[in-house]
């Protein structure tokens, strides 16, 4: 995976066999991405890579992140649940998402066509950052075991696969581990899973 901010522009994340192909979902979106980058840099937010993707920071937070896709590209905010969305354009990334977080982009002349209304939505969000607000907490988070937590800390392939999974295929492992009792059966069944996360699939899916 990528660890340089330009390299994404120009070659992609490096999270599949697409990486730096005509193919990758980079190449047809670049000059909606480098638009969108453009504002997130303009509204004061500082840039770094997160998960070998573009991600904008303010007041020590993680305000936003940019993803691309074969249909479209993104634009996905961290504490959605805090966002008011006056505009109606946030929408949830999958069925078990718990909050719409993301501004979802299929025209590569959007950005810059509704570059007012993104720059409020990334004020509110740096606001938020500024004053301290944090989104109410979940009781339903998820607390992952000690053996993932592990693993993830060690591989960054398979952390970036597991964060861009749906709450709900992420807690169907934290589920399966946490059925094993002891710490060497979970270690084994998170090594059989990495394909799996990685392919972007719960634990039971096929």
């Amino acid at each position: 995976m990528i660890t340089e901010i330009e390299d994404y522009f120009t070659k992609g994340c490096g999270r599949c066999e697409r990486f730096d192909t005509p193919d990758c979902s980079t190449r047809r979106w670049s000059d909606g991405l480098r638009a969108l980058r453009q504002i997130c840099r303009d509204a004061g937010l500082s840039e770094t890579v997160k998960w070998a993707h573009p991600c904008y920071v303010h007041a020590g937070r993680n305000i936003a992140i940019i993803g691309a896709f074969r249909t479209d590209f993104r634009l996905s905010f961290f504490d959605a649940a805090l966002m008011k969305d006056p505009a109606g354009l946030l929408e949830r990334q999958g069925a078990n998402t718990r909050y719409a977080d993301m501004i979802r982009f299929t025209d590569n002349a959007q950005p810059a066509e509704m570059e007012p209304t993104l720059v409020s939505y990334l004020k509110e969000a740096m606001g938020y950052a500024e004053a301290g607000v944090k989104p109410p907490k979940d009781e339903s988070e998820i607390v992952l075991p000690d053996e993932l937590i592990a693993a993830l800390d060690t591989d960054d392939e398979l952390a970036a696969a597991f964060h861009h999974l749906t709450p709900g295929r992420q807690k169907s492992y934290v589920i399966n581990l946490n059925s094993a009792k002891k710490s060497a059966t979970r270690v084994s069944r998170i090594a059989k899973f990495r394909d799996r996360i990685l392919a972007g699939k719960g634990a039971m899916e096929r």
